[in-house]
C-alpha cells in the first residue's frame, strides 16, 4: 500500500445507511481524521466514521477522476462495488497500514 499516488474511499455510519466518498493522498491519516470526528461536516453530521472501501491509484489525478466517476453512480451500484471488496462491510481502518 506504499505509494505517492492517491486513494478514493468510502466511509459509512454504523448502520451502513449513509456513504461518503472522498479522495486523499494519505488514506490512513484521512481515515483517522474521520474516525476522530475531524472529517468533513457531512461525515460529522451523519457519523460516518468507518472505512468500508478504498482504491489506490498511481496519481492523485487518476484518483480524482475515479471519484468523479463514482459520484455519478447510483447508490445500488456503489453498494455492490463495496460488497464485492468488503463482503461483511467491516471497518477496514484497522487493516490498513499506517505507513503509506
Amino acid at each position: 500500500m506504499i505509494g505517492k499516488g492517491g486513494y478514493i474511499y468510502f466511509v459509512s455510519n454504523k448502520s451502513r445507511s449513509v456513504l461518503y466518498l472522498g479522495v486523499t493522498s494519505n488514506l490512513y491519516t484521512r481515515a483517522w481524521q474521520h474516525k476522530n470526528n475531524e472529517g468533513s461536516a457531512f461525515t460529522r453530521k451523519y457519523q460516518c466514521y468507518d472505512l468500508v472501501y478504498y482504491e489506490f491509484f498511481d496519481s492523485i489525478e487518476a484518483a480524482i477522476a475515479r471519484e468523479k466517476q463514482l459520484k455519478k453512480w447510483k447508490r445500488a451500484w456503489k453498494d455492490e462495488l463495496i460488497k464485492e471488496f468488503n463482503p461483511t462491510l467491516k471497518d477496514l481502518f484497522y487493516d490498513i497500514e499506517e505507513y503509506q
